[in-house]
């Protein structure tokens, strides 16, 4: 199940779920945080924090499954246009950056 439909999940009011959603006749899982007044405060935060840590990195691993890697010699050549593009920007910006302050010196400061 994704986080945003978790979330939605819980946000829903309780009176809603069997109105013909797409949920309607399926029980509805616990409301995450809703301790209420049957549970003293601070009891079980705790337990829910280690259940959502652990949630995270499993939905952590199961995107992390999903990434296709570059090989190495695909990364060393994406490497090496990133580093030649860098490169040519800087010396690009590097020319304008002469010709701005020779055209200053040239009209302004004489």
């Amino acid at each position: 199940m994704s986080r945003a439909v978790r979330r939605q999940q819980a946000k829903e009011p309780a009176g809603q779920a069997g109105r013909g959603g797409r949920d309607s006749g399926r029980p509805r899982p616990p409301r995450i945080g809703g301790g209420g007044a049957s549970q003293p405060p601070g009891r079980g935060a705790r337990p829910l924090a280690a259940r959502r840590r652990f949630a995270w990195f499993e939905d952590i691993i199961a995107e992390l499954k999903k990434v296709t890697w570059p090989t190495l010699p695909e990364t060393r050549y994406l490497t090496t246009v990133v580093i030649i593009v860098a490169v040519a920007v800087g010396f690009a910006l590097g020319l304008i950056d002469i010709f701005f302050n020779w055209l200053i010196d040239r009209l302004l400061l004489q």
